[in-house]
């Protein structure tokens, strides 16, 4: 059984052929600049290699397309014939409370997605694309959707509303909704099979930490609580993004800066965070050079990103009641020793003790960080969103 995973951005569309038999990644790659000059395809060639190959990609149809030539072309493919792949998953972000599970797409799965684009206006649409592009070049192949948003959607209610009119939830659907769902389920699983532990009776934390970074409080099995809201633009500080912010700052900028509201937004997304504080850009690896080497800004920034992180650390495990485990997986939670020893600093009272010497070895891969007599188990736990997509798509066309 051959699965094929589309994860379509505004701009991109990321890709990994699975066999699910085996359980491993047949290719991968990944597309960049769709619809922009100088569009170009990165693929992981049967060799292990990886190749950029530069290809003119105006549109999501064109670049699914070529794709599709990729995985059948006899240099790069990994497969005779498209009739080969069983179903496509998609990578789904904003299912808003229509989706609490993964589903097999159908025309009125597309018009409940489609109706909360308004939340997610960058991604949707994208993720719309790919679905439709799928449609037009293989009629008829099942296909599934996989919603970032929908592991969170146990969260109790008084966990998700805001304190705003009851009636504005009713009729606009604001409330707190998290992402990277597909990811923290998958870490929250992988970590009790990799502790031999039973998930129910376990109350753990996952800290998705990359460019853009969310915690979850994962209670016997279920979500609880999680940083991310309305927007992925709340909870902790990332790497263009500000995190949480008194509302009256926003209304007080966009006054001073003279911005419109979709204007403020952008301004939020994507020119704040580590890399306006930091001077030297969202790329940990470069704040924390700056850092070693006594900039003080990116030592602010620094100092801040951390804080974030443990503050929420403390509210999710007074949440639960406790915390058993503590995860950190992502881009710089998987390979930044400096930020989780930053982050676990200070968190001696909930019975955290970090082997700072093993963590300081430790990049991307599968292990435990605290020491023996450490009352939480913190571990690493490299993430696979795309693996937890492929298996829901078995799942559902089975």
């Amino acid at each position: 059984m051959k699965i094929l995973v589309l994860n379509c951005g505004s701009s991109s569309i990321k890709y990994a052929l699975y066999d699910m038999d085996k359980q491993e990644v047949m290719t991968s790659g990944g597309a960049e600049r769709v619809g922009l000059d100088g569009a170009f395809v990165k693929v992981k060639m049967p060799n292990g290699e990886k190749k950029q190959i530069m290809h003119n990609i105006p549109e999501h149809t064109e670049g699914v397309k070529f794709i599709f030539s990729l995985l059948t072309d006899p240099e790069t493919g990994v497969i005779k014939s498209l009739k080969e792949i069983d179903a496509v998953g998609h990578r789904m972000v904003h299912g808003g409370e229509k989706f609490s599970k993964s589903v097999l797409i159908t025309d009125e799965v597309i018009e409940q997605f489609n109706a909360v684009s308004d939340l997610a206006p960058l991604h949707n649409p994208a993720n719309l694309k790919g679905i439709r592009a799928v449609s037009e070049l293989m009629p008829g192949l099942p296909q599934v959707g996989v919603f970032d948003t929908a592991f969170h959607q146990t969260m109790p209610q008084y966990a998700y509303m805001y304190g705003l009119p009851y009636e504005i939830y009713e009729k606009y659907g604001v409330r707190r909704y998290g992402f990277h769902g597909t990811s923290h389920r998958y870490v929250s699983q992988r970590v009790c099979e990799f502790l031999g532990v039973d998930m129910t009776k376990q109350k753990i934390i996952t800290c998705h930490i990359g460019n853009g970074a969310s915690l979850a409080a994962v209670q016997y099995g279920k979500c609880v609580d999680t940083t991310m809201g309305l927007t992925p633009l709340e909870g902790v500080m990332m790497g263009t993004r500000c995190g949480d912010l008194d509302g009256g700052a926003v209304t007080y900028l966009e006054k001073k800066l003279n911005l419109t509201p979709d204007e403020m937004s952008n301004y939020m997304n994507k020119q704040c965070g580590m890399a306006s504080l930091s001077t030297v850009g969202s790329d940990m690896r470069d704040v924390e050079a700056a850092y070693l080497a006594g900039n003080e800004r990116a030592t602010l920034a620094l100092n801040m990103y951390n804080y974030k992180i443990k503050k929420y650390i403390g509210a999710f495990a007074a949440a639960m009641g406790g915390v058993d485990i503590i995860v950190f997986t992502a881009g710089v939670g998987e390979n930044q020793p400096s930020v989780r020893q930053g982050v676990c600093d200070g968190l001696e009272f909930l019975g955290v003790k970090i082997n700072k010497e093993l963590d300081q070895t430790l990049r991307g891969k599968e292990a435990v960080i605290s020491t023996p007599d450490s009352k939480v188990k913190v571990v690493i736990i490299p993430t696979d969103e795309e693996l937890m997509i492929a298996r829901d798509t078995l799942a559902i066309i089975q």
